[in-house]
């Protein structure tokens, strides 16, 4: 069984059993926790029920964060969808990546995946391929698995938080997990999913963490929609054959490495980046008064 400290091996032994990356972590997981993978996979759809409803919520015109800094940008993209350059499918995407980090700051139900910051981007990916492309609930939940298993390496490997790795941690990680589970959705390789991994957090590579006033509110929003771009655009490159020259686990410890090197102004202090331009101490200052 997989002890999650390595990409490389999720796909052997996946490869190995002739199975999906979702089998394999459903398989493991069920064993570990002591359940049936029936048992498992109807948590897995609960967490996919919060996910629905999350975008559903989030998707509101009226929906506003308690600061006052966000909301309303999820039903914006929904409203625009058809007219979009990126195609329906994109813009659901960016619209539900939006509507799901908006209802968190509103102080929404969500689900962290990985982090709170990052909670759009695995909705904003799943979500769309059971609207536009007919998958169905299991499908969806062996991809939640499939990126859940991604998530575990990189937080073994690296980090998921933002305090410790920067952005790249947590919208970065995301990317990456939800490349992996489109092109499993896709019918794509365990290999190929590695390869999404690796391109999608090449492309997240050094983002920085730099909340204005503090808040998971800007850039991070917007950054959600962002990542699950990313993660489509990885997905479609591997599921295209392309392949990433540098493996993913050997990108994960860059990613580590490239947090820990980062300063602790650019690690959610909101000491630097936008948090330090003139409008995000503005903006600060009106939310919290002068510190």
């Amino acid at each position: 069984m997989p002890d999650y400290t390595s990409i490389e091996e999720l796909v052997t032994l996946a490869q190995k059993q002739q199975i999906s990356l979702g089998k394999l972590v459903l398989a493991d997981q069920s064993a570990q926790l002591e359940i049936t993978q029936e048992a498992l996979l109807h948590t897995i759809d609960q967490r996919l029920t919060v996910m629905e409803e999350a975008a559903r919520n989030g998707l509101r015109e009226d929906i506003r964060s308690t600061s006052g800094l966000t909301g309303g940008d999820g039903w914006r993209m929904y409203t625009y969808e058809q007219n979009a350059l990126s195609g329906p499918f994109c813009a659901k995407a960016v619209a539900i990546a939006l509507a799901v980090a908006e209802h968190n700051a509103a102080m929404g139900r969500i689900v962290a995946s990985p982090t709170a910051g990052s909670c759009g981007i695995l909705p904003g990916a799943i979500l769309p391929m059971m609207a536009l492309h007919g998958v169905s609930r299991q499908d969806a939940c062996l991809a939640l698995l499939c990126a859940g298993g991604i998530g575990l390496v990189i937080a073994q490997k690296a980090t998921i938080s933002g305090a410790e790795g920067g952005c790249q941690a947590e919208c970065g990680a995301a990317a990456a997990m939800a490349s992996a589970a489109l092109v499993e959705l896709c019918g794509g390789s365990p290999r190929q999913c590695a390869h999404a991994v690796a391109i999608a957090l090449k492309n997240q590579l050094g983002l920085v963490c730099d909340p204005v006033a503090g808040l998971v509110e800007v850039p991070c929003i917007k950054r959600n929609a962002g990542g699950v771009m990313c993660a489509i655009t990885a997905a479609d490159m591997a599921l295209a054959g392309i392949q990433s020259v540098i493996p993913a686990d050997e990108v994960v410890q860059a990613m580590g490495e490239v947090g820990a090197s980062l300063p602790c102004s650019l690690r959610e202090t909101a000491q630097g980046g936008l948090a330090a331009t003139p409008t995000g101490l503005r903006l600060a200052e009106q939310i919290f008064g002068t510190r």
